[in-house]
């Protein structure tokens, strides 16, 4: 990948098992090399106020009080990656005037122009956050015809289990961008997927993407809501917050 870039794409969840629902929706992230600090401002800016923005202390780490690439840098170090031989990106949906929830961000590590790994950052509604690290075995290229499996072992939606395995699969290219999170337990689960076409972040890009969406995160937490509210009364186990995990990688 070169250059920071605007992924307009959409979010798609089909959830299985006895009560089905699934819905697409619209969504704009930004991709960005973490260590660069400037913006486009107003319409998009750098640990700082703009129209759309992304922190640092909103990533990498203890939600509210991340480390930003420091503490991605650290993760891959520890897994046995040499974060000097690294270029890391930033795939996350950016603040909107102020306000921030990202679903799911992720930390891109390429090597040689390679993909070798990337940490699926993940929030829930309720304040936590947990990360996962996904690599092949010595660190091998990731293909797009690749299958990374995880335990689940974070709370997501009061209506799925912590229990079962995540399935991910990566296509990260200059034009297009394609994620696909598989959850897999027994005959239930989610499937939610990320694509669409990328194009050079600039003035022009970011002002199509907040007419197209103008409330952006907020309107990304509203839609959550609403899809928990129909998942009610379609009749969905509802299943209190347990305890996150105490590792912040798995």
């Amino acid at each position: 990948m070169t250059g920071a870039r605007l992924l307009s794409g959409s979010t798609t969840h089909a959830r299985r098992g006895a009560v089905k629902n699934s819905f697409t929706y619209g969504v704009d992230y930004v991709l960005i090399d973490p260590r660069e600090t400037r913006g486009l401002w107003p319409l998009f800016t750098r640990n700082r106020v703009g129209i759309m923005a992304l922190h640092d202390r909103d990533h990498g780490g203890q939600r509210g009080a991340g480390h930003g690439v420091t503490w991605a840098e650290e993760v891959f170090r520890t897994a046995g990656l040499d974060p000097a031989e690294l270029r890391i990106w930033l795939l996350a949906q950016p603040r909107f005037m102020g306000f921030w929830f990202n679903p799911v961000a992720f930390w891109i590590a390429e090597r040689d122009s390679a993909l070798v790994a990337v940490i699926a950052e993940v929030n829930n509604t309720m304040g936590d956050r947990h990360s996962y690290l996904c690599k092949r075995e010595g660190f091998a290229p990731i293909r797009p015809s690749d299958v990374i499996e995880a335990e689940k072992v974070f709370h997501v939606s009061p209506f799925q289990e912590v229990a079962g395995t995540y399935r991910f699969r990566f296509s990260l290219g200059d034009d297009r961008i394609a994620i696909l999170i598989d959850h897999v337990n027994g005959t239930g689960g989610v499937t939610a997927t990320l694509t669409g076409p990328v194009e050079p972040l600039t003035h022009g890009t970011l002002a199509r993407a907040a007419l197209r969406r103008p409330t952006g995160a907020l309107r990304v937490m509203a839609l959550i809501l609403w899809q928990a509210a129909k998942l009610k009364l379609k009749g969905a186990r509802f299943r209190r917050r347990p305890e996150p995990p105490m590792e912040e990688v798995t």
